[in-house]
């Protein structure tokens, strides 16, 4: 990050503490956030009136990009067994069965591997808008 006594837009500092252009200035004319108005009339925002709006310093030890997902934010969830593996390629074929249906999901075979995903592995089914996701359960 810059020094402290640094100025930035209003877009700078929206992509600093990860928020929407349209929320910094939102909380720049509600006064929660303290800006600086230029001559012509434009917001900048010292660097350290972001500091409360940082995430946390991690308390724990950096973990893997793929362990950030175990959990996820997914509410289209379906808990089945896997009951077919079919790796052709770079693809995988993956299929669950979730009471007398079946679901079936194409996913990279790097993915399968990672995962160690086996036929008779309880796994989940997660959907989001046209794409159906595996994971290990």
């Amino acid at each position: 990050m810059k020094s402290p006594n640094t100025l930035l837009t209003p877009r700078e500092a929206a992509a600093a503490i990860g928020v929407s252009y349209p929320t910094i200035k939102q909380w720049i004319l509600a006064g929660k956030l303290k800006s600086i108005t230029t001559p012509g009339g434009h917001h900048r925002i010292p660097q350290s009136a972001l500091k409360r709006y940082l995430p946390a310093p991690p308390a724990t030890p950096s973990i893997t990009s793929r362990e950030r997902f175990r959990t996820t934010s997914g509410r289209n969830q379906l808990i089945g067994t896997i009951v077919e593996v079919k790796i052709s390629g770079l693809l995988a074929k993956v299929v669950l069965a979730i009471g007398d249906q079946r679901i079936t999901s194409i996913i990279t075979a790097d993915a399968v591997r990672e995962m160690q995903l086996r036929k008779g592995q309880t796994a989940a089914a997660l959907m989001k808008s046209t794409e159906v996701m595996i994971t290990r359960v």
